[in-house]
């Protein structure tokens, strides 16, 4: 699976997101439906977002109301995800270790212009929770997890909750973690990640099985209504006595998930890579993405993105000192992961994410040196294929649901109007 090419990324200049009085606090990217990058971080105790308007980033906007404090920091905090021209943003409200602070869940059904008022996704009368996480199905509504303990920080598990009314509802939180063994937990203090297709939602988070801390992957075929299965995505066997606070991610192509996460196992945290087939859930040894580096003393916050066959990593690594975000992509996974890396910048980098869309690459990161979100655009060649839009040559109305997700034309009450192009739009038409 290792050796193909490099791709050859054109990049942009540097440029900030917002002024550093905005904060710059774990940046997380995605893109609406027609591959402008949406940027949210944590400032504080607020979760901001700001959006690409063709030319420069907008103003950034705090999306969660004065009275509620966001929990966030270097290495976690709020999520976003996006359908077309839907976006959700989840966020766990400060302090974090009460019982009493749910996490949250604001929609924007017009592409970032305007935000629902956010809707509680848990608030357990004996739990607390963390690091919610989100993504969508396929036809846009959300599927969000998050990490639940006992009111003593014990006990630490990951449960999913899927909305089936684009965020009206969300059905009771459905256990995802727990497969190494019958006493496991999760590590408590990483963060995890969920990615979906089809009929499949696949729960990434790191395991603490008596102090083994692998990279699992808890399985649901049936649109999160139960998770029946769970794969160890990295089977290294990494012992360590303490949290590393440092969680996987992926995507899936196909009928296969690629994922990507740090482990020490090898003395020093390296990241790797993994790939699952969701047919048969078998998985393929974890490789380290990049071979020996002279200097390297580390390397952490592994994400990943894609577009079509296309794939690329992001992390951060330590060489000599001086910390580097690198990127490793191509253009086509099924001919295998580069060898070698490019870089996207140099020093003061700590967290990072990266989106794509067609052959554009955006990645965004903390630069603690300037205080601000740092972003970056490049551009590759991909190849002489047909892309998947070529065979949509019309916008095409699929379905229109109610709030609660039944498909209806009855009239003078909220309806989405849901397109095969992946977009969706709020209506309501008064007769």
């Amino acid at each position: 699976m290792i050796g193909f090419g490099q791709n050859q990324i054109i990049w942009d200049a540097i440029s900030d997101v917002s002024l550093s009085s905005f904060g710059n606090n774990h940046p997380r990217i995605v893109h609406d439906g027609g591959g402008n990058p949406l940027v949210i971080w944590n400032n504080s105790n607020n979760v901001m977002f700001s959006k690409w308007n063709g030319l420069t980033f907008s103003t950034p906007i705090e999306l969660n109301p004065t009275n509620i404090d966001v929990a966030g920091a270097s290495f976690m905090g709020p999520d976003i995800a996006s359908h077309g021209d839907t976006i959700y943003v989840v966020y766990k409200e400060n302090p974090e270790n009460l019982i009493t602070t749910p996490i949250w869940c604001t929609a924007s059904y017009d592409n970032g212009v305007t935000f629902q008022t956010a809707v509680k996704i848990e608030n357990s009368p004996t739990s607390i929770t963390r690091f919610p996480t989100i993504t969508t199905d396929d036809s846009g509504n959300h599927i969000v997890a998050f990490m639940k303990l006992d009111s003593s920080f014990t006990n630490a598990r990951w449960f999913v909750s899927v909305s089936n009314d684009f965020g009206t509802s969300f059905q009771s939180p459905v256990l995802a973690s727990g497969w190494s063994s019958p006493t496991s937990e999760v590590c408590d203090c990483c963060p995890g990640s969920i990615v979906s297709s089809g009929d499949n939602i696949l729960m990434l988070y790191r395991d603490n099985n008596n102090d083994i801390r692998d990279t699992w992957v808890g399985i649901s075929s049936d649109l999160g209504n139960s998770f029946s299965n769970g794969v160890n995505l990295s089977n290294l066997n990494w012992f360590f006595n303490s949290c590393p606070g440092s969680g996987p991610d992926a995507v899936i192509i196909g009928d296969t998930l690629y994922s990507t996460f740090m482990n020490g196992s090898s003395g020093l945290n390296r990241v790797y890579f993994s790939k699952l087939s969701l047919i048969t859930l078998t998985t393929t040894s974890a490789n380290l993405l990049t071979g020996n580096i002279s200097g390297l003393s580390q390397q952490n916050f592994p994400r990943i993105a894609k577009s079509g066959n296309s794939l690329a990593f992001v992390w951060n690594q330590n060489i000599n000192g001086n910390y580097q975000l690198p990127i490793i992509s191509s253009e086509n996974i099924n001919n295998g992961i580069p060898l070698n890396y490019d870089t996207v910048s140099l020093n003061n980098i700590k967290n990072t994410d990266i989106v794509m869309f067609d052959n554009q690459i955006c990645v965004v990161w903390e630069d603690d040196n300037s205080g601000t979100v740092k972003y970056r655009f490049g551009t590759f060649s991909i190849p002489s294929t047909v892309s998947e839009s070529t065979f949509i040559e019309n916008k095409k109305l699929l379905k229109v649901t109610d709030l609660l997700g039944r498909e209806t034309k009855q009239t003078n009450q909220p309806l989405f109007y849901i397109y095969n192009d992946g977009t969706m739009e709020k209506k309501i038409i008064i007769e």
